[in-house]
């Protein structure tokens, strides 16, 4: 019986992202093992020096090629990146399955599910590969086949906007 848990941060606010680094460090913190697997973000924080710094206790991966965000690009590129996207799926089910981590991230895989590129089947049935270790999803779209499965889920809405200067 799988132990770990599933947390979703979900919603039209920003910060679902940020929420699941804090809790990335947070794990980190207290000796436990981290992967963060980008979606949908272009080169998302591939190139930061400060993720690497965090190595090996927070590791970071993206499969995309492109560096630009997965809904501005062609039709070519996207089912280009269509299959770079299931390799990362394909990993993070590895990741599961051998217990690599304690905590996986899956930032930006409820996009993934609504792009129409996995199912909410296929989502569920990596979920249940988890054993011991715990989940974050994240997306602005949130599907009840996956939100019954979560352990925790945290709706984040914007009340106001101000681009930092």
């Amino acid at each position: 019986m799988a132990k770990g848990s599933i947390y979703i941060y979900t919603g039209d606010g920003r910060g679902k992202s940020p929420a699941a680094m804090g809790r990335a460090v947070q794990a980190a913190a207290e000796g436990k093992q981290v992967m963060i697997i980008q979606f949908l973000k272009g080169k998302g924080l591939g190139d930061s020096d400060f993720v690497r710094r965090m190595e090996p206790e927070i590791k970071l991966f993206h499969f995309e090629k492109s560096d630009e965000n997965f809904a501005s690009l062609t039709e070519e590129k996207q089912q280009e990146e269509i299959g770079n996207i299931k390799n990362g799926m394909n990993f993070a089910k590895k990741v599961l399955t051998t217990g690599e981590c304690d905590l996986l991230i899956l930032d930006e895989v409820l996009g993934v599910l609504e792009n129409g590129i996995i199912s909410a089947d296929e989502l569920k049935m990596l979920l249940e590969c988890r054993e011991d270790t715990s989940i974050i999803l994240t997306g602005v779209k949130l599907v009840d086949e996956i939100c019954v499965l979560a352990d925790e889920v945290s709706r984040i809405e914007t009340v106001k906007f101000k681009v930092w200067e």
